[in-house]
């Protein structure tokens, strides 16, 4: 008997730090076998050699760190051709808005109109804050409960400015977590690996960043 053929499905995870976003993204990885897009921001960074203090300070190191996340961020959506599962799509927005001066040049930037289709025409799913969740993760400049409640509003503005449908995770409980994106994904058509005679290593051997977000 011949393994179905998966669908192909783009999932978007999306929402402030510390909302568990790269955990989930490992789940759906290693569930459902599918290529994981790692957040790209701490690639950028290393290679940017900028700490936390100098991205505090100096906007314009600011504004091209910014600028590379959000240029590397569609770069290696694009370069996948199949389903995958993204940690983050257009987050980095969200941050740009409220720490550098660019986020004008990058709306009108035509590659964001291609890149928001493309978004649009997948599955979001919009995590939402949790006290508990939050924790330093040496990247972003602000871990405090009140930076993520501001950045889980702006993420949630460009939601519905950019008119992107997209499912809410609000519970803290991975059991519900977990629950809703099962079903979610079910109905889509994505089989988990192993359901359609596919070995499961191979999901174990996709690349991941080692970090929770």
């Amino acid at each position: 008997m011949q393994p179905t053929e998966q669908p192909a499905v783009r999932i978007y995870l999306v929402g402030a730090h510390a909302t568990g976003k790269t955990t989930l993204a490992r789940w759906v990885r290693d569930r459902y076998g599918l290529p994981m897009i790692s957040e790209v921001a701490r690639g950028v960074l290393a290679e940017m050699e900028a700490q936390l203090d100098a991205l505090r300070s100096n906007v314009d190191l600011v504004d091209r760190y910014q600028r590379q996340v959000f240029e590397r961020q569609i770069d290696a959506e694009f370069k996948q051709t199949g389903s995958f599962v993204s940690d983050r799509a257009f987050c980095n927005l969200a941050y740009a808005g409220h720490h550098a001066t660019i986020l004008g040049e990058i709306a009108t930037d035509p590659r964001l109109s291609t890149y928001l289709e493309s978004v649009r025409g997948g599955i979001v799913f919009f995590l939402r804050p949790h006290k508990e969740l939050v924790v330093a993760d040496g990247v972003r400049a602000g871990v405090e409960w009140e930076e993520v409640v501001r950045i889980d509003g702006m993420v949630k503005l460009l939601l519905e400015l950019f008119r992107i449908p997209y499912i809410p995770v609000a519970s803290l409980a991975m059991q519900e977590r977990v629950r809703l994106m099962e079903r979610v994904l079910d109905l889509s058509g994505l089989q988990p690996v192993g359901a359609h005679g596919r070995d499961e290593a191979p999901s174990r051997r996709l690349a991941t960043n080692g970090a929770t977000n």
